[in-house]
């Protein structure tokens, strides 16, 4: 009877193994940007409970408890999530969005930081660093590097603001079309079963795809809601989920090719 069990277990475990080898076709890369931080521990536990790896976009955001996304309160969650093989890139430090291009500069207002809500002009240097700091702190946190990628806030770019990135050392990463899905938007007008029904509906293979780790002007939050039902409902699609280390686009890159 043990021997029978060990074979049903071994037998189990192969087909577990084996299932987990098979290619994936349809994938998907589902991508975080910080916030409030306020769903990060519930978007760590669907992680895990559905086996699904992310890549997360770091800035130092404030948060529910007036620290900040990347202090030391949060630097634990951060190691678990690196030890549990997600993959990260920089939002940077301050959440500067790009407001337009100087000669030689760009116009910048941070969201986060001392000079939160002011208007600033930045050099191609003090962008850089902007960049590079969310790499820095990660790697104390964690012991580990970030990937060669970054998202800019709101995704607001030009082109001569992704050559200086370019010059730094980074690489953009943008979201497909039916990839926002909505958290950010006001929870009265896109509620939680709309945004889920409309990704469900929407997404193709390849998509990167939207979320944040905490909105603050959404009143409904959308993760708790739509997060766990948006992944079974995928995966019921023949979906899977995969980093931006695997995405075609960017797999050399990561690789340090």
């Amino acid at each position: 009877m043990r021997r029978a069990a060990s074979v049903l277990t071994l037998g189990l475990g192969l087909a577990a193994g084996w299932a987990a080898a098979q290619p994936c076709d349809k994938p998907v890369y589902l991508t975080f940007d910080t916030g409030h931080m306020g769903v990060a521990p519930l978007v760590a536990q669907v992680l895990q409970r559905q086996g699904v790896k992310a890549t997360f976009f770091l800035a130092d955001e404030r948060t529910l408890d007036g620290g900040g996304s990347l202090d030391e309160h949060w630097a634990p969650w951060w190691r678990a999530r690196a030890a549990e093989g997600h993959a990260f890139g920089s939002h940077t430090w301050d959440h500067v969005v790009w407001r337009g291009d100087e000669r030689g500069a760009f116009r910048m207002q941070p969201t986060a930081g001392e000079q939160a809500g002011q208007r600033l002009t930045m050099d191609e240097a003090a962008y850089c660093a902007e960049l590079k700091k969310p790499a820095q702190r990660f790697e104390a946190m964690t012991g580990r590097k970030m990937l060669p990628l970054f998202r800019a806030p709101g995704g607001k770019t030009s082109p001569a603001l992704l050559a200086a990135a370019q010059r730094c050392g980074f690489t953009h990463v943008g979201w497909a079309p039916a990839g926002f899905l909505g958290d950010e938007l006001p929870s009265e007008r896109y509620p939680n079963d709309r945004l889920l029904a409309q990704a469900l509906r929407d997404i193709r293979p390849g998509d990167i795809l939207l979320a944040h780790l905490g909105i603050w002007s959404r009143k409904d939050p959308w993760a708790p809601a739509v997060l766990e039902p948006l992944i079974e409902g995928l995966k019921q699609r023949g979906f899977c989920f995969a980093t931006l280390r695997e995405h075609p686009k960017y797999a050399a890159l990561a690789a340090g090719r």
